[in-house]
């Protein structure tokens, strides 16, 4: 089995992109309620900063910024990941080796993360995140999709509340284009 390694940065803010094992479903939307129940009991436990995240119906996007001198995302996601697959309806078939962990076969085991290392990679990895359900073309612009933190982040002033509109350039990757 590969050995992962992971960046490990005490207090340090992180990307990730965390997948469905299908990625056909829908059950992050269709399941919304029980996705953000987990994030909260995750929270209570082992607490963490949302700056920003996006949920699309297959997969999701967040940056988490950790406590001081805490580096276990991984703990995180565990229990994320293991909440909500216990408040899901079970239809899904599953395969031998996943029979023998005791996995549901919802989610992808791994995901990916990616540690901050600057105010630009920052500011690169939030518009990615909040561009995403357009890139998708599941809404024609950022303030349309209902599940991510552009709303909140808009009306913190960190973004306009018509940004990505016609009058914005956005590149590929759905970054800001200077």
């Amino acid at each position: 089995m590969p050995e992962y390694r992971r960046n490990r940065v005490p207090g340090g803010t992180y990307f990730f992109t965390v997948n469905l094992l299908d990625r056909r479903a829908d059950l992050l939307t269709r399941h919304i309620e029980a996705l953000r129940m987990s994030v909260r009991k995750a929270r209570h436990r082992s607490p963490f900063h949302i700056d920003a995240w996006v949920v699309l119906p297959d997969h999701m996007h967040c940056l988490w910024t950790l406590p001081e001198d805490d580096t276990n995302f991984a703990g995180r996601w565990w229990a994320i990941k293991t909440h909500f697959s216990k408040g899901v309806p079970g239809d899904a078939a599953r395969s031998a080796s996943r029979q023998k962990k005791g996995e549901r076969g919802i989610w992808q085991r791994r995901y990916w993360e990616h540690t901050i290392r600057d105010d630009r990679d920052y500011a690169v990895h939030m518009d990615y995140i909040h561009f995403n359900p357009v890139k998708h073309g599941l809404a024609a612009a950022p303030a349309e999709w209902p599940y991510s933190t552009f709303r909140r982040c808009a009306a913190a002033g960190v973004y306009p509340a018509d940004w990505a509109g016609e009058d914005v350039k956005i590149g590929e990757a759905g970054e800001r284009q200077t």
